[in-house]
């Protein structure tokens, strides 16, 4: 969950925005807050070796992070399934500079997409990053999210209580659900060349799960609710099951009564200018038009808990199927480096590119 301020709240307040490439693409100052990034590797440990961060070459967790599937899907999916934890709805719905600027009038739809733009790169440099480059951000993220907080997730299920994004309970969650949205998305949609995406083995799942650990660690999860293997994280899944699921109630607007998406394209529609289009043009090509397929992809529990129904589940294979060439044209070569810039940032092109370096050395000397 990233409730940082956008360019149109600190640079300008002009509804009336003429959107230009250039202020679609944004520079670095757009995901970063905190000053330079340092690479995975490009600083040393107290004892001289390379600092890979919090999962470095080899790992399962770079393994599914760098594919291509996952660079062009980490934001709709990410997206997919923190709106179904309702403790992260219930802070955008309240706190987001979004969805203020949508109560007063001002929103637009450029600062709908640059509120999932920032989604990846804004944590790029806590997975591909060294120690103190993951640390100084998610330093910078828990300063930011501290006022994210609220005394009611759900007006019609007070028994869910507030949310405060910074507490223990729901940074873990944001985190799972940005770690688990990947390894889904890895498993139903990334293709190797001309072989179809496939599951991990038992074991490497476990692994993947077990490497999750040392971020949970890192944005303050409570050290006892930890996962450590597939299991541990179902029964997680479990216990706080009552936390998941679409409810219109924890979207509607606790101040106008409007569902908050709604209210986001009604004021957008009145504060449209042509150039817009650019934003829901993009809007559409990196999430909306994937809502079938993340749906598709999504597990089996996180399926239920979004409101879909048997017929709909036993239908997600067909879904992908169908989907099938459009999934594998987005993670081409072009595709892939066109939205890495849209969606990571210049600098998380550079963490990409370096962690691949050092993934695909390391595979080398594998083999």
């Amino acid at each position: 969950m990233d409730t940082t301020a956008s360019p149109i709240e600190s640079e300008s307040e002009s509804a009336k925005l003429v959107l230009t490439e250039e202020l679609m693409l944004g520079d670095a100052a757009r995901w970063r807050r905190f000053g330079e990034v340092v690479p995975a590797g490009e600083s040393t440990n107290a004892d001289g070796s390379p600092d890979y961060g919090l999962f470095g070459p080899g790992s399962i967790t770079w393994e599914v992070i760098l594919h291509p599937a996952t660079i062009v899907f980490e934001t709709a999916a990410q997206g997919t399934v923190q709106f179904m934890y309702k403790p992260i709805t219930a802070g955008i719905r309240d706190a987001d500079p979004i969805s203020r600027r949508a109560r007063s009038g001002r929103f637009t739809m450029f600062e709908f997409f640059e509120r999932f733009q920032r989604n990846s790169g804004m944590h790029a440099p806590m997975w591909l990053g060294d120690t103190s480059t993951a640390t100084k951000m998610a330093t910078h993220l828990h300063r930011i999210h501290g006022h994210v907080q609220g005394d009611l997730i759900d007006p019609e299920d007070p028994s869910l209580g507030g949310y405060a994004a910074a507490e223990p309970r729901d940074a873990m969650w944001a985190a799972i659900t940005e770690m688990h949205a990947m390894l889904f998305v890895y498993e139903k949609l990334a293709w190797h060349g001309d072989t179809p995406p496939h599951p991990l083995t038992d074991a490497q799942r476990d692994q993947y799960v077990r490497e999750m650990g040392a971020y949970l660690r890192l944005v303050g999860a409570d050290e006892a609710e930890i996962p450590h293997s597939m299991a541990d994280l179902d029964a997680l899944y479990d216990e706080y099951a009552p936390f998941f699921g679409l409810r219109d109630s924890v979207f509607r607007d606790r101040e106008t009564g409007v569902h908050m998406i709604q209210q986001y394209k009604l004021v957008g529609q009145q504060n449209w200018h042509p150039s817009h289009t650019r934003a829901t043009d993009a809007l559409t090509e990196v999430y909306e038009q994937w809502h079938d397929v993340m749906n598709a992809a999504l597990p089996e529990r996180l399926q239920r808990a979004a409101g879909m129904s048997a017929e709909q589940v036993a239908e997600s294979d067909a879904v992908l199927l169908r989907r099938e060439h459009d999934i594998r044209e987005i993670q081409s070569p072009a595709n892939e480096a066109r939205i890495m810039r849209l969606l990571w940032g210049p600098d998380g092109v550079d963490l990409i590119q370096n962690a691949r370096r050092l993934h695909r050395d390391v595979a080398l000397k594998a083999a």
